[in-house]
């Protein structure tokens, strides 16, 4: 009998639905889903898209690790970092830009005001976070990420550095569940005091301390604790690198080279809700009290209206070169295990097709 000759199959992996996940702040992808323009473009094919959010506590745990093939991840970028330099084959497709109410918060008679106030001062530094998914421990201390980014952005336009100020490390009080960094609880002021350590500054303990974000505008005024420091004012965007800014929109390198046209597909999406947002602000700010877990008041102080009219994502060399940036900053204090070559992330190609279509289609 003569031996059966066995081909490779070249049939491509089945995609049963598209997940998504982004953090609790702007965000077109936020937009477009609540539009309900991603389940519109896919309806035909019978493809439904999910969201992290609103799935299992074990399936969120992907919004951290980005261990799920089929995933379009717009969030912050310590743990996209993360996920990167311990091996997980992500690239990154898109980079957004949006100030985000980054600011240090102080008692109302501190006398701190601008950057210089900040010398011979304690600023509260959040612990590493004791976190369920222990390989991701140091990639998962977003709190503790961005203070130190944050101070440093805030301490190097007044032309001091760590050496200027004490850095008194303090505990959040507790480990931060997974869905809270995938946005599935609601913040309030009580949580949120946990997490940044509200009551240490208000105590007296620590001098200033760097929140973002619209929830943590509620969470000020009911503390009643002022900013001292608003980093969004500050002169240069260098100023302002943190884990939001610039957000990286990242996928798995199997579904660029399996389902290229379904990513392209979502990415248009995306785009299309960044242009309508240049033209409805209101509605924005509508959708954005669910998004960012803010309220009307807080929403509108924390996001300006330009700042909504920015939400496309692009891979401009600005953006790449600030991302590279905090890449260096996250490796330096040991926020991701091992350094890697930004070039080798980048993949510009579905966001291009993204663009074209639009272009075309307008």
């Amino acid at each position: 009998m003569a031996d059966t000759l066995i081909t490779p199959s070249t049939e491509t992996p089945a995609l049963d639905r598209i997940w998504f996940t982004r953090c609790p702040v702007p965000t077109a992808t936020g937009l477009a889903y609540k539009l309900g323009w991603l389940n519109e473009e896919f309806a035909a094919d019978k493809l439904p898209v999910e969201t992290l959010q609103e799935s299992t506590t074990e399936l969120r745990r992907h919004h951290y690790d980005h261990r799920l093939p089929s995933l379009i991840r717009e969030g912050g970028n310590i743990l996209a970092f993360g996920a990167r330099s311990q091996g997980e084959p992500t690239k990154l497709v898109g980079l957004t830009w949006i100030e985000e109410w980054q600011t240090i918060l102080v008692r109302p008679d501190s006398g701190i005001t601008k950057p210089e106030h900040l010398k011979g001062k304690r600023l509260a530094l959040p612990t590493w976070t004791d976190h369920a998914i222990p390989s991701h421990q140091r990639g998962s201390s977003i709190s503790r990420g961005m203070s130190l980014a944050g101070y440093k952005g805030a301490l190097a336009s007044a032309g001091l550095t760590f050496d200027d100020v004490e850095l008194v490390e303090v505990s959040s009080n507790r480990a931060a569940p997974v869905q809270d960094l995938a946005g599935g609880n609601r913040a309030s002021a009580s949580n949120l005091a946990g997490l940044w350590a509200l009551q240490r500054l208000i105590d007296g303990d620590v001098d200033a301390l760097y929140v973002k974000g619209a929830a943590a505008v509620d969470a000020a005024k009911k503390l009643g604790i002022v900013v001292g420091i608003n980093l969004d004012h500050l002169p240069e965007r260098r100023f302002r690198v943190n884990n939001g800014t610039p957000r990286p929109i990242t996928v798995h390198q199997s579904l660029i080279d399996n389902h290229f046209d379904v990513l392209t597909r979502f990415l248009y999406q995306t785009l299309r809700a960044a242009d309508w947002a240049r033209d409805n602000l209101s509605g924005v700010r509508d959708i954005l009290q669910s998004e960012t877990r803010g309220s009307a008041e807080a929403v509108k102080e924390a996001y300006s209206d330009d700042a909504l009219q920015s939400l496309h994502p692009t891979l401009d060399d600005e953006r790449l070169a600030l991302f590279d940036h905090q890449k260096k900053f996250l490796w330096l204090h040991g926020f991701i295990d091992n350094d890697f070559d930004l070039s080798d992330w980048v993949d510009p190609r579905p966001l291009e097709a993204a663009r074209n279509r639009l272009i075309s289609e307008g």
